[in-house]
């Protein structure tokens, strides 16, 4: 109804814009049209050029035929535009972690991609310990993600006590995640989403130097995540599951259990988050919490940065840790 609507109407203008320029009368002229006795003289059209069109005249015309043919063909884009708009599917922004990166955006959507670079430091009560990582993350479908990281570590030996060993330098190992949500409540304001994360732990350089053995074991950790917004500024997130370690070597495995729990507040007007992340990690000999402060910072349309403190509940050990991310959304397709 509204394609016919819009046609007629573009048929009327462009008939009284017609008329309006030539001194032919519509009426006469389908009658005469119907009988098969028309004879128009170019005069008819254009009474004050007779047979040369004047230019101002010419130029009208042209601009009505333009608008006439144009209008129809901008519609329809328009109509392809919206209802390609109306097919994506619902995506609740939630906010981010910095510590514990998700694997992709919660309801992410087919073409996405992302590039994260971090830098971390931790104060060991004997060394200082330094690592960092590259990871590519992008969705090949709609609501699924999957990452591909390369973490790596180095030592500072300055604060180490003569005669002890300061642990070997080396690429902590490859990374392959997957993660896919499964729920996106608009009513609620709530999405969740189930993966797991598989990562072959790598020797140390010189280990690799001198035995020429590379895989040190591997690692699985199945994850759920459940996200909620409250209101326009506040967003919490719950990040849990399971952690099986093997070594291959020693050939024993070990399990331990992680939680991770963040509350953000997002500045009015802005992307930028400011927030509290508490990670969690049950051990069967020991329980580890690190409180993390931290503030994400939206730099342009396609920057990032966050940084985050962490302060550990259980001094004796661990010191106090920073970690840096800058984050880069490329453009998707």
């Amino acid at each position: 109804m509204l394609d016919y609507l819009t046609v007629r109407a573009q048929s009327e203008l462009f008939a009284w814009s017609f008329f309006s320029f030539t001194s032919l009368e519509p009426a006469k002229l389908i009658q005469d049209i119907s009988d098969n006795t028309i004879k128009v003289a170019p005069s008819q059209f254009f009474p004050d050029c007779r047979n040369t069109l004047h230019k101002k005249t010419t130029r009208m015309v042209k601009h009505v035929l333009t608008f006439a043919l144009v209008c129809p063909l901008s519609w329809g884009y328009a109509q392809t535009d919206s209802l390609a708009a109306k097919r994506l599917p619902l995506k609740i922004s939630h906010a981010e972690p910095v510590y514990t990166d998700l694997i992709r955006d919660l309801g992410a959507r087919k073409g996405e991609k992302e590039i994260n670079v971090g830098w971390e430091m931790n104060d060991h009560s004997r060394y200082i310990e330094h690592s960092g990582f590259v990871e590519y993350e992008f969705s090949p479908l709609n609501r699924l993600g999957l990452e591909v990281e390369v973490p790596f570590n180095y030592y500072n030996a300055e604060r180490i006590h003569t005669g002890e060993e300061l642990p070997n330098e080396k690429i902590e190992g490859l990374k392959f995640a997957v993660q896919y949500t499964f729920l996106v409540s608009g009513k609620h304001r709530m999405s969740m989403a189930a993966g797991t994360i598989y990562e072959l732990d790598l020797h140390s350089f010189k280990t690799i130097s001198a035995s020429r053995k590379i895989m040190k074991g591997n690692e699985l950790n199945p994850f759920l995540i459940v996200a909620k917004r409250w209101g326009r500024q506040f967003h919490s997130l719950l990040y849990t599951g399971p952690v099986f370690h093997r070594h291959f070597e020693e050939r024993r495995s070990l399990a331990t259990l992680q939680t991770n729990v963040s509350v953000h507040y997002q500045l009015p007007h802005s992307a930028h988050l400011l927030g509290v992340e508490v990670n969690h990690e049950w051990a069967p000999e020991s329980v580890e919490t690190v409180i993390r402060p931290q503030l994400k910072l939206k730099l342009n349309a396609g920057f990032a940065l966050g940084v985050a403190t962490g302060i550990p509940v259980d001094h004796r050990q661990e010191g106090l840790s920073f970690m840096a991310r800058l984050i880069y959304e490329l453009k998707s397709n």
